[in-house]
């Protein structure tokens, strides 16, 4: 009975949690309070209704592994990789690659608002397998949205396919990879032992392209249907073109860190630090002598700290969330561990159905509570890792990049002027088709192998 009664507070302090994201307030803040608020509840429960799994574990040794030895191991594996490819990120933007492919896109699609917006998506998409951070977000926005809204593609529509194009890309990102397997590493560390973004490359492929398909699909379903919009800012668009071009030998540059991590096991962080001198010599950028390189390098490499800094906040404050979790694991499981079943397809066909409740940062969402549910589902049975990491990466990064409480979507509904209904119309429907479609090819891909030997 005291598992129950905890568990129901922990579920209820979820929802408090909704309520507070959906309100805007600072996520950092409130993940804490959430982590301090479960360690309370977990040491209250221990106290009155011991469990096997804190037998032999102190308050000392539950406060140290949540608030000490949550952001070292996270600043360890993770943060390292993150920084490096916000680096990368700023590289692509000082270098113009970026802004050089999105001008030649709209060349290539002239003035067919359909065949612009694919084509725009498309390259955003592939340009967001490396980048991450807020600030390349930003860089790119500012010049794909305005074109949108230069054809006449109603900022609604043009905001929702800018997003679901960025979200694509993030599902075969390899910062990333290195994020979320990170998380769940901290539950199981098979998955840092057993499994590597090589392993995950061919899915991500898949789910990019599903999710690609599908935002695309409603984006020329609701443009058909809508009266042409007004082309404010459209000067943003004329002004890139005044900008001299990178070379075009130096666009592959994009997708190198990815084709060096795939093809020649390189590591993410060296793959990253080549692929950016790559595209620094190449765009003629190492040419101002030593110092000045040096100092060129030292603002890149700051300027993507500072792109990524809120978001390291927020991460490191997370990973108390999740060491917090772990031990808030079995009064979940006394209240939801009926819930997930043993069967692989079963497991899909629940996630699928499941799949909006990662809007908010909820329950099936690792960088929320999605971490106390990954817990009790890798309790159930012995999962083989390339089933469940698939899994749940596509409930954690889906509705995660669609969601009012991630960074760049709130700043691009005030950019746009969008109101959030108008933006959730179609974002909704989005995830949920998307997470259906990616849940079914997870099965048809690992299922057979779900259950490790």
């Amino acid at each position: 009975m005291v598992n129950i009664i905890i568990g129901i507070l922990m579920i209820a302090s979820f929802l408090g949690l909704v309520y507070y994201c959906v309100k805007g307030y600072n996520l950092m803040v409130s993940f804490f309070i959430m982590s301090t608020l479960w360690v309370i509840l977990v040491l209250v429960g221990n106290a009155l209704s011991p469990v096997p799994s804190m037998e032999g574990t102190t308050i000392l040794d539950v406060v140290k592994t949540v608030y000490q030895g949550g952001p070292e191991n996270y600043a360890q594996t993770i943060l390292v990789n993150i920084f490096f490819g916000a680096f990368f990120g700023r590289v692509l933007m000082d270098t113009g690659i970026a802004s050089t492919l999105i001008r030649k896109t709209v060349e290539l699609g002239g003035d067919r608002p359909s065949l612009t917006m694919i084509l725009l998506c498309i390259v955003t998409g592939v340009c967001f397998t490396s980048m991450t951070g807020i600030g390349p977000v930003i860089s790119i926005a500012v010049i794909v949205l305005p074109i949108f809204l230069a054809l006449g593609i109603p900022s609604p529509i043009a905001l929702f396919a800018f997003m679901g194009s960025i979200m694509s890309g993030i599902l075969l990102n390899v910062t990333a990879y290195a994020q979320y397997n990170g998380i769940l590493a901290g539950i199981d560390p098979r998955f840092a032992e057993e499994y590597t973004y090589q392993d995950y490359f061919s899915f991500g492929i898949a789910a990019m392209v599903i999710v690609l398909i599908v935002v695309l699909s409603i984006s020329l379903f609701a443009l058909n249907r809508s009266k042409p919009g007004h082309a404010w800012a459209a000067t943003t668009g004329r002004a890139q073109a005044e900008i001299k071009d990178a070379p075009w030998f130096s666009w592959i540059s994009v997708i190198m860190p990815v084709v060096l991590i795939v093809a020649v096991k390189c590591p993410i962080i060296l793959a990253f630090i080549i692929s950016s001198l790559y595209a620094l010599i190449t765009c003629g950028k190492m040419k101002d002598g030593f110092t000045n390189v040096c100092t060129m390098l030292a603002r890149q490499f700051t300027d993507g700290a500072t792109d990524v800094a809120p978001m390291i906040g927020f991460l490191l404050v997370l990973s108390m969330f999740n060491k917090a979790a772990v031990f808030a694991a079995p009064y979940f499981e006394s209240i939801i561990g009926g819930i997930f079943p043993s069967s692989p397809l079963l497991l899909c066909l629940l996630f699928a159905l499941i799949f909006p409740l990662g809007f908010f940062r909820g329950p099936t969402t690792l960088t929320g509570c999605g971490t106390a549910t990954a817990v009790v589902v890798l309790s159930i049975a012995p999962w083989s890792i390339p089933f469940i990491y698939p899994l749940f990466s596509i409930t954690t990064i889906i509705p995660q990049h669609m969601d009012l409480t991630q960074s760049w979507v709130a700043w691009g509904l005030g950019y746009s002027k969008v109101a959030s209904k108008d933006f959730m119309k179609y974002s909704i429907p989005a995830v949920w088709v998307s997470g259906i479609l990616c849940c079914i090819t997870v099965y048809l891909l690992f299922g057979s192998a779900a259950i490790a030997a």
